[in-house]
C-alpha cells in the first residue's frame, strides 16, 4: 500500500476552539477512510503544521495519488472548521524519499 503525508500550515485558532481540536479533527478526516499511520506536528520558520501518514489501496499510480489528495482535502476542510489554515501540501513515499503528489483539479 502506498504511503502519503499531508502537511497543513496551522494559524490561528478560531473563537471558542481549543488547540487539541486541530490534530482532533484532522485524524477524524483521514480515518473515516484510511489507515492513518502516524501523526505529528511540526513548526518550519515559526509557522506550526500538522503532519498526517496514511496509506492508500494500491491500484495505479494516478488513482492513488488522486485519492490521497482527496483525502488531504478533506483533512484540510475539516480543520479549518476551527483554526485558519495555510499551504497544504501531499506527499508520497517513494523509496526512501517523500516527493509531492502533482497538483490535481482542486489542488
Amino acid at each position: 500500500m502506498p504511503s502519503y503525508r499531508a502537511r497543513l500550515q496551522i494559524g490561528d485558532l478560531l473563537p471558542g476552539h481549543r488547540p487539541e481540536e486541530v490534530m482532533d479533527l484532522a485524524e477524524a478526516a483521514v480515518q473515516a477512510t484510511h489507515v492513518l499511520a502516524a501523526k505529528d506536528i511540526e513548526v518550519v520558520a515559526r509557522v506550526p503544521r500538522i503532519v498526517l501518514r496514511f496509506t492508500v489501496p494500491g491500484s495505479h499510480r494516478a488513482g492513488e495519488d488522486a485519492e490521497a489528495a482527496e483525502v488531504a482535502r478533506r483533512m484540510a476542510e475539516a480543520v479549518s472548521g476551527v483554526a485558519v489554515t495555510g499551504r497544504l501540501d501531499v506527499l508520497r513515499r517513494d523509496g526512501g524519499r517523500w516527493v509531492p503528489v502533482p497538483a490535481g483539479p482542486g489542488r
